[in-house]
């Protein structure tokens, strides 16, 4: 019984880590945005948020394009790797391929794009490839 209460308490705990790290990547600072980025990387690389992400995809999907349009080099980078996970806890439903459509332009812009720094443009690639094969509907 105080197993499964500790656990929820943990899960809550960690949804309002996510939150917060949502909320900043509106913030104005580039370090800020950064460091809200690569706590959202961790926290999608070690563990599955499906049902949470579910009702917040679409404000994260519009965070990341913010970050992606209007940041540099790190900031994209980090960007295009959260948008990556994010697209591998979403899976390959409708969910995944909203995102993947809503964001596709943009990430073959910042791919094309020469003034781009590279880690950037890798990333947009990446994610680019990873979030086609994992949720686009369209075969083409």
């Amino acid at each position: 019984g105080s197993e499964a209460v500790g656990e929820q308490g943990q899960e809550e705990e960690a949804e309002d880590r996510l939150k917060e790290h949502m909320d900043n990547l509106l913030d104005k600072s580039a370090k800020t945005r950064q460091a809200a980025l690569q706590s959202l990387r961790l926290a999608f690389s070690s563990k599955t948020f499906s049902e949470f992400l579910l009702e917040r995809r679409l404000t994260l999907t519009d965070s990341l394009e913010k970050c992606l349009k209007k940041g540099k080099g790190e900031e994209q980078a980090l960007a295009g790797t959260v948008l990556t996970l994010l697209c591998l806890q979403m899976g390959s439903g409708w969910e995944g391929e909203e995102i993947f459509c809503s964001l596709k332009p943009l990430l073959i812009n910042i791919l094309t794009d020469s003034t781009a720094s590279p880690g950037a443009r890798q990333s947009c690639a990446t994610a680019l490839g990873m979030c086609c094969y994992i949720a686009a509907a369209d075969l083409e």
